[in-house]
């Protein structure tokens, strides 16, 4: 099991990663994360390592870790591989969602419509995670979660990105909106449905990057 200083130190590093103050490429010197998280060297390391086994870092022979490059063509890549395990969680989580989980999703939605209406893009961004992440306990699939929880943390930065892009966040909302309603109302299909439609939408946004982008969406 992590220690709370590993957790700390991994949590402080994804969100470094996922805000751009750490963007790909960029070399991960166990030294200055010491210093920087406040935690010790073994915990900076095995922070580094867990983040390696997500995607979102990367070691290299004779020159240590950086933040993993993951081009806009890998990202609809991982994206497509991860549509329909999210259709799955979707369906399942309409078929298996307690009255209570159904009151935390309509929550989560509200919180995300309230950070949509306020530009809080970041905030909006990071609430995404968390709903899929409540879908996902919902659907009581332990194996389609844990997949889907490592593609998406190859994806962090992209879904910031994506989140950037004028009118895109409330494209999201709409799709996420008819998602969440899909699985409270308890309909398996329009659940299913509704997660493949918004991962493709995710995909198409993604496909749009250009060269003069810089690498992520």
């Amino acid at each position: 099991m992590a220690s709370s200083a590993q957790v700390m130190a991994e949590q402080a590093l994804r969100l470094a990663i996922s805000r751009g103050d750490m963007p790909p490429g960029y070399r991960l010197v166990e030294a200055e994360l010491v210093s920087l998280i406040g935690v010790s060297r073994s915990a900076v390391r095995l922070a580094i390592d867990a983040l390696a086994a997500e995607g979102l870092v990367e070691r290299i022979q004779n020159k240590g870790a950086r933040v993993r490059v993951v081009s806009a063509e890998e990202a609809v890549a991982i994206t497509e591989c991860r549509m329909p395990l999210e259709g799955l969680l979707a369906r399942k989580s309409a078929e298996r969602i307690t009255d209570a989980e159904a009151d935390r999703l309509r929550g989560q939605l509200g919180t995300m419509t309230a950070a949509v209406d306020s530009g809080d893009v970041l905030k909006y961004s990071e609430l995404i995670q968390q709903l899929h992440g409540m879908i996902g306990e919902a659907a009581r699939h332990p194996i389609a979660a844990d997949l889907v929880g490592r593609l998406q943390a190859q994806l962090v930065r992209h879904q910031f990105q994506l989140s950037l892009r004028p009118g895109r966040p409330r494209v999201s909302l709409g799709e996420l909106t008819e998602l969440v309603h899909a699985i409270t109302d308890r309909e398996p299909d329009r659940a299913e449905a509704a997660a493949i439609t918004h991962f493709r939408s995710v995909i198409a946004a993604l496909s749009e990057a250009t060269p003069e982008s810089g690498g992520p969406v």
